[in-house]
C-alpha cells in the first residue's frame, strides 16, 4: 500500500486550497529553474530511467516519447496535453485539474522545455466547464507570478499555455483526432506515419501526453528517477490514480502503487463490493474499452499493464468499474456497444459499419431473440474490426464484446434458450 510520503497528488480530494500559494507549500514550482537548468538531455534521460508509462491508456514509455521530438529542427515545437478524458468510468484528470492544477502547469513547462516547445495547448473535454474555469485561473496566477510567459520561472525559457475546449466528442481523445480538432477541422484520426513528433499540430513537431503523465514529471525529476522506479513492479513503475465506480460502497479516486492487487484496491479504498466480495460478478479494470474480467480472475489479479494483459484485459486509464451479481452483464455490454457506435467518427469502414452491426446483435442477445450460432459470428466480426482501423476506437468497441463472450457465453446461451422456450409456449397457447 502506498505510503503518504510517496504520494504525488497530495490535494487530490481538494481538502486544501488549489491556488498557487498553497500549491507551493505542497512542493509545486519548487526549484523549477534548477530542473530546467540541468538541460533537455538530463530531463529526458531521467524520465526514461523512471520507467513512467503513459497514463492515458496506451502505456507507452513517456521519456521515450519525449525523445522522439527533433532537437534542432528550426521549427515551432508544440506540447499538447490531452485532457479530453471521455473514457466511461474515468475521472482522474478532472480532479488533478480541479484540485492540483499547478502540478500540471509546472509539468507542462518542464516537459515543454525538454522537447523544445515554447507553446502548449491543453485540450479539455467539452463537458468540463467548471474545471476549465479553475484551470484558467491557475494559468492566470502562474503568468502573474512570472512562472509562465517570457523567461518562465526565471529559467530563460519562454513558454505559453493556452486552454482549448473540445465539443464533447470521444474520438478527440485520440491524439491525432485531437490535433485535427485543435486546428478547427472535423475530429477524425490521421493516418500514421507521419507521427506527431515529425508532423503534428499545424504540421510542426508535436508531442501529445495525458494530464497525469505530465503532472507527475516535476515530482519525478525532483525526487529522482530511482525513487519512482522503486515503486510498483518492473516495467510497471510508480504510482497511479485509480477511478473506482459501480457497485462498491465508496466510489472514489485514489492514488496507489502500480501492481496493487485488485481486491485490495477495492476493499481498502472503495469500502468493498456492495454485498461483500462473494457478490462480485465482474470488473472492467481499465475504463469501458477494455475487456471485463470475472470474479475468479479478480481474486488474484494485480493492477498494472502487464498483469492485466496476461488475463486478456488491460489497465487502460485504470478506471475500475465494479459489477455485482445484480448486473445484467449482457445488457451492460450492449450499452457500451451503443456508446462506441455513437462515438465512431465514421472514417473507417470496419468501425463505421461494424459498431452499428455489433450493437444491433447485442440488443438481440439482451432479449435472447437470436440464434446460438450468432455468438460465434459476433465474435468473428469483432476480430475483423480489431486492428483494422486507423485508430483504436474499433478495438475499443470490439474488446468489451470479446470479454463478454469469453467469460459469459453460458449466460448468453441460457438467455437464448429461455427466450426460445417462452416463444414456443406463447405459440402453443
Amino acid at each position: 500500500m502506498l505510503q503518504d510520503k510517496d504520494r504525488i497528488f497530495t490535494n487530490l480530494y481538494g481538502r486544501q486550497d488549489w491556488r498557487l500559494e498553497a500549491a507551493r507549500k505542497r512542493g509545486a514550482w519548487d526549484n523549477t529553474k534548477e530542473l530546467i537548468g540541468k538541460g533537455r538531455d538530463w530531463i529526458i534521460d531521467e524520465m526514461k530511467a523512471s520507467n513512467l508509462r503513459g497514463r492515458g491508456g496506451a502505456g507507452f514509455p513517456t521519456g521515450l516519447k519525449w525523445s522522439f521530438m527533433p532537437k534542432d529542427s528550426g521549427l515551432q515545437h508544440y506540447l499538447v496535453v490531452n485532457a479530453d478524458e471521455s473514457e466511461p468510468g474515468t475521472c482522474k484528470d478532472r480532479e488533478i485539474m480541479r484540485n492540483d492544477p499547478h502540478l500540471l502547469l509546472e509539468g507542462c513547462l518542464v516537459a515543454g522545455f525538454a522537447m523544445g516547445a515554447t507553446k502548449c495547448y491543453i485540450y479539455l473535454r467539452g463537458e468540463y466547464i467548471r474545471v476549465r474555469e479553475r484551470l484558467q485561473a491557475a494559468v492566470d496566477e502562474a503568468y502573474d507570478a512570472g512562472l509562465l510567459g517570457p523567461n518562465a520561472a526565471g529559467s530563460g525559457w519562454d513558454f505559453d499555455i493556452y486552454l482549448h475546449h473540445g465539443a464533447g466528442a470521444y474520438i478527440c481523445g485520440e491524439e491525432t483526432a485531437l490535433l485535427e480538432s485543435l486546428e478547427g477541422k472535423k475530429g477524425q484520426p490521421r493516418l500514421k506515419p507521419p507521427f506527431p513528433a515529425n508532423m503534428g499540430l499545424y504540421g510542426m513537431p508535436t508531442t501529445v501526453n495525458n494530464v497525469e503523465s505530465i503532472a507527475v514529471a516535476p515530482t519525478i525529476l525532483r525526487r529522482g528517477a530511482a525513487w519512482f522506479d522503486g515503486l510498483g513492479r518492473p516495467n510497471n513503475a510508480g504510482t497511479k490514480i485509480f477511478s473506482i465506480s459501480g457497485h462498491v460502497n465508496n466510489p472514489c479516486n485514489v492514488e496507489e502503487e502500480m501492481g496493487i492487487p485488485l481486491r485490495e484496491l477495492i476493499e481498502k479504498h472503495a469500502g468493498g463490493v456492495r454485498g461483500g466480495w462473494s457478490n462480485l460478478l465482474a470488473v472492467i479494470p481499465g475504463g469501458s474499452s477494455v475487456p471485463l474480467i470475472p470474479k475468479d480472475v479478480c481474486d488474484t489479479v494485480l493492477m498494472d499493464f502487464d498483469s492485466l494483459r496476461e488475463v486478456q484485459s488491460g489497465l487502460g486509464t485504470a478506471a475500475v468499474i465494479v459489477m455485482d451479481k445484480s448486473t445484467d452483464v449482457i445488457k451492460a455490454i450492449a450499452r457500451l456497444a451503443y456508446f462506441y457506435k455513437h462515438e465512431s467518427c465514421g472514417q473507417c469502414t470496419p468501425c463505421r459499419e461494424g459498431t452499428g452491426w455489433m450493437w444491433r446483435v447485442m440488443e438481440r442477445l439482451v432479449t435472447g431473440d437470436a440464434d446460438k450460432s450468432e455468438i460465434d459470428k459476433l465474435f468473428d466480426v469483432t476480430k475483423q474490426i480489431e486492428g483494422h482501423t486507423i485508430c483504436a476506437l474499433g478495438d475499443a468497441a470490439a474488446w468489451p464484446i470479446q470479454g463478454l463472450i469469453r467469460h459469459f457465453r453460458p449466460e448468453i446461451e441460457k438467455r437464448i434458450e429461455e427466450a426460445s422456450i417462452s416463444r414456443s409456449i406463447a405459440a402453443a397457447e
